[in-house]
């Protein structure tokens, strides 16, 4: 159960940061760089990024958004 309360824990760090960075398309998503990301997040992001009911998105270019 620590896993589950750890992966959202995450995803909603890593939503906020990129909601802070406006990246909330895809025409505006923005690199681990612009988004601020520690490594920890950045470590999190294979988990949280991508899937098909995910809220956090990843381009083809690498660059990341939230899904509103």
């Amino acid at each position: 159960m620590e896993t589950y309360s750890t992966h959202l824990k995450m995803q909603n760090e890593i939503m906020d940061k990129l909601v802070a960075v406006k990246a909330t398309s895809e025409e505006r998503a923005v690199t681990v760089e612009e988004a601020r990301l520690e490594l920890q997040e950045q470590n999190w992001l294979p988990y949280v990024a991508g899937g098909l009911f995910a809220k956090v998105k990843k381009t083809k270019n690498n660059r990341y958004y939230v899904r509103v």
